[in-house]
Order: C-alpha cells, then structure tokens, then sequence
C-alpha cells in the first residue's frame, strides 16, 4: 500500500473518480462528502494525506484545514474551483501544502500527491536550526529570535526552514518554488518574493537583523553574521 488518503469532495461523482484512480495506484482511500464528516475523519485517523475540496458544505475547506493544523502536520491538497490569487495566497498561508484548480488532469493529482508524501517520508537528521540569533525547532514547528516566538505560516516556515538548512547557498526564485512549494510552478515566481517580504516583516524588521539577503539577479540567501 502507497498510503492512506483522505478524501473530502462533496461532488460524489467526482470523489468517486479520484478514488478509483487513487485505488488503483496502490493507495487506500477513506471518503467524506461534507466539512464536518472530514474533519471528524481528519482528526481521528491516521491519514498519510488529505485532498480537501474547500467549497463544502456543513464547514467549508478552509476552516476545516485551519482545525487539523491546530492538531497535525498531515500533508494537504486543496481542490478548488477558484483561481484567485487570493485564494490560492488564503489556503496556502492556512497551511495547505499545496492547490490545484479544477477541472484537473489525475495524472497531475497523483504526481502532486506523490511529492507531497515523499517530502514527508524525507527524515530531517537536524531538530534545530539556527543563524542570526533566529532559532528553528523543526520536530516543534517554532521559530523563535534571542528566546522572543514567532509566529509563522506553515509556507512561511517551510521557506525559513530550507534555507537556513542551505546558509551560504543563494537560490534561485524557480529553484525556491520547486523545493518549497513541492512542484515545478508555471505561474509568477513574484510568489516568492512575497513570502520573502512577509518573513523579513516579522523576522528582520521586528529583531533589526539581516537575515535573507537579495543576491541582485540572482536570488535569496541566508548568511550567518
């Protein structure tokens, strides 16, 4: 067995089709058709992932999301029929780990389904990170500044965490995008200097330190100094 997936999808006939496909490629899946079934199942299984569609009835998918992230670090794919950017900025700062807009092709929900549990599977040998007086507890999910929290998103965390595993390393944006956000992104690489900007707004203007540096033409890099 691949995994065990939790599927919430209030269309049935969708959720059927995606479980089919999903039944097929070895995975196990557990289905609910409404915001609250899910996250009952959310919050009392043992689910490898969950693909979360957010228009649902009873408790919509952004809700549900923000509870099992109260609890869980359960990876989770959110279905939409939205293509915001506001949207997408929404359930990825609620702690989504990834979106995909319908309709969609299942080849490219399995590919996706496929990194996001292997990004898991990935054992972190290091608990604790650190660089500028800014300390990371990975097992914890908390980032704190010369013992101050601070509170973070999961994709601003997730951002924080790869680059001060690679300190002195300068990324590209794309390259930022491919091993944060998990998957080859076609859109605006504008993504990441937002996110950029938000750490910076909590981390290096809160503490007055230098913590990401813009390599010009370049990218980002985090220098301990």
């Amino acid at each position: 067995m691949n995994g065990h997936i939790l599927l919430v999808e209030d269309e049935e006939k969708l959720a059927r089709f995606i479980e089919m496909e999903l039944v097929y490629e070895g995975y196990s899946v557990e289905k609910a058709f409404d915001g609250r079934t899910g996250l009952e199942l959310a919050l009392g299984g043992s689910f490898d992932l969950v693909i979360l569609d957010i228009m649902l009835p009873e408790i919509n998918g952004m809700e549900v999301l923000r509870r099992i992230r109260k609890t869980s670090q359960v990876p989770v794919i959110m279905l939409t029929a939205r293509d915001t950017v506001i949207d997408k900025v929404t359930g990825l700062d609620s702690g989504a780990d990834d979106y995909m807009t319908k309709p969609f092709e299942i080849e490219e929900l399995l590919a996706r389904i496929r990194t996001a549990l292997r990004k898991r599977s990935q054992p972190s040998a290091v608990k604790t990170l650190s660089a500028c007086g800014v300390t990371i507890d990975t097992q914890r999910y908390a980032v704190s500044c010369n013992n101050t929290p601070i509170e973070l998103t999961k994709r601003e965390f997730d951002l924080l965490r790869f680059l001060m595993e690679n300190k002195g390393i300068v990324f590209t944006r794309e390259t930022l995008l491919d091993k944060v956000w998990g998957f080859d992104y076609a859109g605006d690489t504008n993504s990441v200097d937002v996110y950029v900007r938000y750490l910076r707004g909590k981390i290096d203007e809160v503490f007055n330190i230098k913590l990401i540096h813009t390599v010009r033409g370049v990218g980002y890099v985090i220098k301990d100094e």
